[in-house]
């Protein structure tokens, strides 16, 4: 942060609520900047396709009798095609001001509209991954860039259909693109690397690109998310897909599997030993009929996670969090499932489990400090009133109006009493571009 030291009446911390808290020191003679309330750090949102954000709410008619992932991607493959870099950046600005709003303040943008609809690339290559990265900026929002690799259309190797091209580059192009990005990256931006999954990408093509890279950056997958993919993966190579990545690449603290709802019991003991995280989306997953992670397991192999809102058909924590505990519920018949030590009875109030996990799990993800930033609780809301220890239970359980009034990111005050400094003007160019797209 840039700003001068700021100091916070009460901050929720992993172990309990501290008094008092400091930000940013600056001179030991300056008066820091007092500021009253409940106060926790930025949520991250290891997870998101900013472009999906249009269309939530679009695919919600019946197209097969059938209606599955598998269909809902072919609708969204022809809302991909309709993107520019122009229509993109429009898009984007409103859901990142959307997510500041809801207490997000840094995100993991997973990119793959690379080129123009035909799979011609631009004439800056780059130009669909620089109008996300304005994006970001001009929203106030830290971001971790994760350009995808993407060069088939399954693992029997299958060509890319004619909606997917313009998400192909080869190997060589692929790197260039990053390297044309690390030129901006900063502090509130880091760029990382990424594959679309197993089937759209070889493992061959994984070791060219981390033998050029290394393997420091952020690296970011989806996987073992549909059931479908778990057949073809063993189909063609004898192993499920968490298996077979685990066997073939050096999985490790900075990888993030995105979903990895499908994974046997094996494949979630090593994978949580590799120290890699999972990225787990919950409205997103219901919406699709992914499944429900297996997350009591993954839990007591001590296996990190974060939380992603992935398609956007939700742009909230409380969401997210409140889902995967209510999923595990309905999968269980317990309640009070996401809980920690027994002996602690800070971490036995779900909330405060579910939070800490949330940010914990996130710092391999991001490549920067995933929860920089500071939001505060409207505890004037009715919902919220009584003691401490229970605030995030209520506020992630009680009701659905939003409880978030002031964000600040990098010493800069983006939301006040619950609205972004530029929403208004961003969202008049979203409804103008709304209406380009669906025209």
């Amino acid at each position: 942060m840039s700003n001068p030291r700021i100091q916070v009446e009460k901050f929720w911390t992993s172990e309990g609520w501290r008094r008092n808290v400091s930000f940013v020191p600056g001179d030991a003679a300056s008066s820091p900047e007092l500021l009253s309330g409940h106060w926790l750090p930025g949520i991250p949102n290891t997870h998101s396709h900013a472009f999906q954000r249009a269309m939530a709410g679009l695919a919600e008619y019946q197209t097969d009798a059938a209606d599955s992932f598998w269909t809902w991607r072919e609708l969204m493959y022809a809302f991909a095609g309709r993107m520019d870099p122009d229509s993109l950046y429009a898009v984007a600005t409103q859901l990142y001001v959307e997510m500041l709003e809801a207490g997000y303040t840094s995100v993991c943008e997973f990119h793959y509209v690379h080129h123009q609809p035909d799979g011609t690339p631009y004439d800056d290559p780059a130009a669909m991954s620089r109008a996300l990265i304005a994006a970001a900026r001009d929203a106030g929002i830290g971001m971790t860039l994760l350009p995808v690799l993407y060069q088939r259309g399954g693992f029997d190797g299958r060509p890319l259909n004619a909606r997917q091209q313009r998400f192909f580059h080869d190997t060589d192009a692929y790197l260039r693109l990053i390297d044309a990005l690390r030129t901006e990256e900063s502090p509130m931006l880091r760029i990382g690397v990424c594959f679309h999954s197993l089937r759209a990408v070889s493992m061959a093509s994984i070791d060219g690109v981390l033998a050029a890279l290394g393997g420091e950056r952020p690296i970011h997958l989806h996987i073992a998310e549909q059931m479908p993919e778990v057949e073809d993966c063993i189909a063609a190579h004898g192993a499920r897909p968490v298996r077979h990545l685990l066997d073939r690449q050096p999985v490790g603290a900075n990888w993030t599997l995105v979903h990895a709802t499908h994974m046997d019991a094996s494949e979630i003991r090593d994978l949580a030993a590799s120290g890699a995280s999972v990225s787990i989306c919950p409205t997103t997953e219901a919406n699709l009929g992914d499944g429900l992670f297996s997350l009591p397991e993954w839990r007591a192999a001590n296996g990190r996670w974060s939380i992603g809102s992935d398609s956007h058909i939700s742009v909230s924590p409380v969401e997210e969090l409140r889902w995967l505990e209510y999923g595990q519920r309905f999968k269980t018949g317990h309640r009070n499932v996401c809980v920690g030590d027994a002996d602690d009875p800070f971490r036995r109030h779900v909330g405060n489990t579910l939070l800490a996990e949330a940010i914990n799990g996130a710092s391999g993800s991001t490549g920067r400090d995933a929860s920089a930033g500071l939001i505060r609780l409207d505890t004037s809301q009715p919902a919220l009133y009584g003691d401490d220890e229970a605030l995030i239970d209520r506020w992630l359980f009680s009701g659905n109006r939003s409880a978030v009034s002031d964000v600040m990111v990098d010493g800069v005050w983006l939301v006040r009493d619950g609205r972004h400094r530029h929403r208004d003007g961003v969202a008049d160019r979203y409804r103008d571009t709304l209406r380009q797209l669906t025209g």
